[in-house]
């Protein structure tokens, strides 16, 4: 293994094209009889099991459900005031089907239909099955449902499965960017409520702040949660095969796992028209003894039987979780594959990737190690998948710890920073002979002229000796608030981040010294057949963190208009970068009463940054148009708002080995024509 697969990533442009895994088989033990059973979750021992607590939230007006997210691409709904909006939107009936992504709905296998058909006839059952419909399991007529009571009600999951195919390009565009902007809007709450437990309670009270569930809680309350419309079988549109997720939370919230502790998520048998619960997806965190994972291959153990110390101490039964994983066997349905492993480098010390669709083969009732009696099922993954995010974890942490040994080939610098960034900036080139990257002057700190330091005289810094504090002379000029939380993740983007200066008498790990710290995950400049050079992260980044500075040496308007007469296209303009920071940490769309920051501010920004001879790793970023990179503006080593810092941060959870993408806009009108005025043809 040289080198990763290519992630089935849509946030570069173009496409990365996945290549395919192989499966392997490994044979399993015949079945027993089952002997004095009992059934419980299947629960994991990474996750705690905690209620969800109140929305801590309050805003004045109550949330629009029109916000929320759902399967119908360009399809704009209409202005409704709050009080003609009901709980939950419905899908109008006048709404043809050609408006839907949904443009096949798959049966999973014809015996399945005979058997939902013959549940019908034996049990009576009152539902309908509309043989167009494209619904693999019927449900119940509208005017059947039982009356709700009037208190606060949550949108339920439907008992309707289905599986999307024949999504386009567009399609998969449309999906992945409605993930990410809820994924972002998550990430932002939590983060936010994480930060204002933490101002309450003050660090070290040894009292965990769950923003976790809060975020979940709030976004809930609001329709935000994806997929509950429809229960999916097979891929989750828009999820990509290597995301990670910190919490069990999220993976509810983006549909994945629909379960907060239980390992199997499936449909209940009362759900079910025929009696027969489906299972859907499964977490592999380690929990059971019994279970066997060798990547492609997976020997499942399925729930119950567990005491409170996660040993197995009573009989499995058939029912529940483990009848839905044998039932998903029986119709061929594929399983979504979920692992859970504890990883460096996560807020909560653990991480869930997801790794893909396997389908089910063999289960077989057998003793296991504590001499009990439990059901195992073998899973192998499906064929033509991009490699799995748990392969690709476990090989960065290989490369981190021996680069040349987990590649022997194709490193050609193993720090093109000489030692002038606190981690090594490595090289790698396993395509061609190409080696400019490592011709360059490498500079981890952008180069500005005399004149952004001219006004340096007449400002004072804080007084904060111990640290700053949120009354702080820093904390006023960022609006009364930090932009960062104890962790150093910023917590809202705003047009301009003051940080604390060579004039602060706070120490070098003050709260508000984040960016200037430097470049803190080892990142990797690479060469890549899709996008020419790139950069990926050896490290989990996640979403909110600092990643590193663009440098370069600043020039003014009129020292740009010289160099552009020459054609020099090493030029980057900070003006034109995408104002993706307004994006995080953004509650217009949720709240009604939300104001983005606009202070502090800067004015326009005429300078330019020269890359033509000196520049930092931040360089070789690719361009997107989705990115999961964004530009925060900072001003922290002079005072002219005419020359802030271009800073780097994630915008989401980035794993290890995927491409950083930044959105660098487009030229202003303006601008090209000076530009062009002053060219020189050759």
């Amino acid at each position: 293994m040289s080198s990763p697969v290519p992630f089935q990533d849509l946030n570069l442009i173009p496409y990365n094209i996945a290549s395919t895994s192989s499966s392997n088989s490994v044979t399993g033990s015949t079945q027993r009889p089952l002997i004095v059973p009992k059934l419980e979750p299947k629960h994991e021992p990474l996750d705690e099991t905690l209620p969800l607590p109140p929305a801590r939230f309050q805003f004045s007006q109550s949330p629009n459900p029109n916000l929320s997210f759902d399967y119908r691409p360009n399809v704009s709904l209409p202005q409704q005031s709050i009080s003609e909006i009901t709980a939950f939107e419905q899908i109008p009936e006048n709404l043809s089907d050609e408006s839907f992504v949904y443009s096949e709905f798959n049966r999973i296998s014809e015996m399945f239909r005979t058997a939902v058909a013959n549940g019908m006839q034996n049990n009576e059952y009152a539902g309908t099955l509309n043989p167009e419909s494209g619904a693999i399991v019927p449900i119940e007529d509208e005017n059947q449902l039982s009356i709700v009571s009037p208190r606060k009600r949550y949108q339920k999951r439907s008992s309707e499965l289905v599986r999307v195919t024949n999504l386009g390009i567009e399609d998969e565009r449309y999906f992945r960017d409605i993930v990410r902007k809820t994924r972002m809007m998550y990430d932002c709450l939590r983060i936010l409520a994480t930060s204002e437990e933490e101002k309450r309670h003050g660090p070290g009270s040894g009292r965990r702040a769950r923003g976790d569930l809060r975020a979940a809680t709030v976004m809930r309350g609001r329709g935000l949660w994806l997929n509950r419309d429809k229960r999916i079988v097979g891929s989750i549109p828009g999820v990509l095969i290597g995301d990670l997720f910190f919490f069990r939370m999220e993976l509810c919230v983006v549909g994945l796992h629909g379960q907060i502790q239980a390992g199997i998520d499936c449909l209940s048998a009362s759900l079910s028209p025929n009696g027969e619960p489906i299972a859907t997806s499964i977490i592999v965190s380690g929990g059971y003894e019994d279970d066997e994972d060798s990547g492609d291959v997976l020997i499942y153990t399925g729930q119950g039987g567990q005491d409170s110390h996660h040993r197995q101490c009573l009989h499995q039964k058939l029912q529940g979780g483990n009848l839905g994983l044998e039932r998903s066997m029986n119709y061929g349905i594929e399983i979504r594959v979920i692992r859970g492993f504890k990883y460096e480098g996560s807020p909560n010390g653990k991480v869930y990737v997801y790794d893909g669709l396997y389908r089910i083969v063999e289960t077989w009732f057998d003793v296991g190690k504590s001499g009990f009696g439990v059901y195992k099922y073998k899973l192998i993954r499906i064929e033509n998948q991009p490699e799995s995010g748990s392969a690709i974890l476990k090989f960065a942490q290989s490369i981190r710890n021996a680069p040349l040994s987990a590649r022997p080939t194709g490193y050609q610098c193993l720090d093109i920073s000489s030692n002038k960034e606190k981690v090594p900036v490595l090289l790698f080139n396993d395509i061609d002979d190409n080696r400019e990257v490592a011709y360059f002057d490498y500079i981890p700190r952008t180069i500005f002229p005399a004149v952004a330091y001219s006004s340096m005289g007449s400002s004072n810094g804080c007084d904060c000796v111990n640290g700053c504090s949120d009354n702080c002379v820093c904390a006023m000029k960022n609006g009364g608030e930090f932009a960062y939380d104890l962790q150093g993740i910023l917590v809202k983007g705003k047009p301009l981040v003051y940080e604390c200066g060579p004039k602060c008498n706070c120490p070098p790990n003050c709260r508000n010294r984040v960016s200037q710290r430097g470049v803190k995950y080892k990142l990797e400049v690479f060469r890549s057949r899709e996008t020419g050079w790139g950069v990926r992260s050896l490290d989990l980044i996640q979403a909110g963190s600092f990643i590193c500075e663009y440098a370069g040496v600043v020039l003014t308007k009129e020292q740009a208009q010289i160099m552009s007469m020459n054609g020099d296209s090493s030029l980057i303009h900070p003006s034109r970068f995408s104002e993706r920071w307004a994006e995080w940490g953004d509650f217009t769309d949720m709240f009604s009463d939300y104001a983005r920051p606009t202070h502090p501010c800067t004015p326009k920004l005429d300078f330019v940054i020269d890359v033509s001879k000196m520049r930092n790793v931040a360089c070789y970023m690719s361009h997107s148009t989705c990115p999961n990179v964004m530009v925060q503006f900072v001003l922290y080593n002079h005072n002219s708002l005419y020359y802030p810092n271009v800073m780097l941060f994630a915008m989401e959870n980035i794993p290890p080995l995927r491409e950083l993408s930044l959105d660098y806009g487009v030229a202003e009108p303006q601008a090209e024509e000076w530009e062009e005025k002053f060219r020189i043809s050759n």
